[in-house]
Formats: structure tokens, sequence, C-alpha cells
């Protein structure tokens, strides 16, 4: 898509760096230089505010990339691209079918009203549970870790989405204050959700994660 547009060499392309490097790796492989702008602490997706923070004479293109199956905020992302005259791109995830999305969302919903000590997802129209994904607040990361390490010895899979957002990586480095990236890239955990899980293997999921509130310190 960004070939296809003509972004090449000399080009900036703002996108997210909380999520895998894939669409910094595009940006670079078209020849053009990938900008990060902060997320949504909400949605993890880009804020439209924090896009037009870093908008120059030289950016191309805004990248939308939408995570953990929340939307990103396209009317947002496109207002700022119509102010600057900058092309936006989605990167979409891939769809599940409609019964599959809708046992994830019922799934949600018992973790919504049944966990404590974290902090769950905030849904908002259109959320298709690819992941589930609370935070888990806290000091920073040791805080998120030895509650993945307890539920997981508890019998529930879980996992960091986002182990190392990409402008920490080493090809992409980059010195710049992404606050809401760190945070979220600290805090959060994707817990089971799928639509084979079972009435039980939800239970065990709330029970193992409402058994280690004494782990949490206020946010």
């Amino acid at each position: 898509m960004l070939r296809a547009a003509g972004i090449g060499v000399g080009d900036e392309v703002v996108v997210p760096a909380f999520g895998n490097a894939e669409v910094s790796e595009a940006v670079a492989l078209a020849g053009a230089l990938p900008v990060f702008a902060d997320i949504d602490p909400v949605s993890y997706c880009l804020a439209p505010s924090a896009v037009e923070a870093v908008v120059t004479g030289r950016t191309a293109a805004i990248v939308a990339v939408h995570r953990f199956g929340r939307p990103a905020d396209v009317v947002g992302l496109h207002a700022v691209g119509q102010r600057h005259g900058i092309l936006v791109l989605e990167q979409g995830e891939s769809e599940a079918p409609y019964d599959e999305v809708a046992q994830r969302r019922q799934r949600a919903a018992y973790l919504d009203t049944k966990l404590k000590g974290v902090r769950t997802p905030d849904g908002g129209v259109g959320h298709t549970y690819q992941q589930y994904v609370v935070r888990v607040p806290g000091n920073g990361r040791p805080d998120r870790d030895a509650f993945a390490r307890a539920v997981r010895a508890r019998g529930v899979e879980c996992r960091v989405p986002v182990k190392t957002p990409v402008h920490r990586l080493p090809d992409f480095r980059r010195c710049v204050s992404l606050p809401e990236t760190e945070r979220a890239a600290e805090e959060t955990l994707a817990l089971p959700v799928d639509g084979s899980l079972t009435r039980r293997d939800m239970q065990r999921i709330v029970s193992a994660c409402n058994a280690l509130g004494g782990l949490l310190q206020p946010a």
C-alpha cells in the first residue's frame, strides 16, 4: 500500500510503537522513515492528538493499526490527515467468523463482571476481542510479570501482548517520549477468551486472577 501510494525515500510515515515491528519494517522497506506517535491508553491504538504532534513537512502517511480487536480512531486520524494533506492507511487484524466473535464477546462480558484486582478492557463499539487485555496496575514491569507467573502457576495461560515497544528495538531505536506506550508495555496482560473455553475454564481464570489481588498496589 505504501509503495502504491508513491511513498519512498525522504518521506516520513507515522506509526505506533506499541505492537510488533511489521508495520515499521514495511515503512523501511518502502524507503521511508517510521515516526512513532503515542497511543490512546484505552484503545491501545494511535491517539490522533499524538499523531498531530509529530507531523512535519515530510510526513506522507499515517498507518492506523487496529489492536486486540479494538478499532483505531479512524475518524480522528482521517481528520488529522485532511488537515495536513496526509494519506491515512489502515492495518487490520484477521477477521474471525461471526459466531467466534460472539463467543469471545460473551466470555469477555463474563470476565468484565467477575475479575477484581486488574483493570478490565473498555470494550467500546465494534470490539471483537482478538485478545482480552487487562492491566495489572503497580510500580512497573515486575508487578505485571509476577502476576503473570502466578496465574500460569495456577494453570491459566496468559501472555504479555507487547514485550518491547518498537522504538526500543535495535533496528528502530529512537529517543522519543511515548509515556502511554511505555506504560501499556509494562502493565498489559492478555488472558484467554477463545470461544472454545468452557464455563469451568472461565471460572478457573477468574479464581486464579482474583486470588492474586494482594500482589497489586494502587495505580
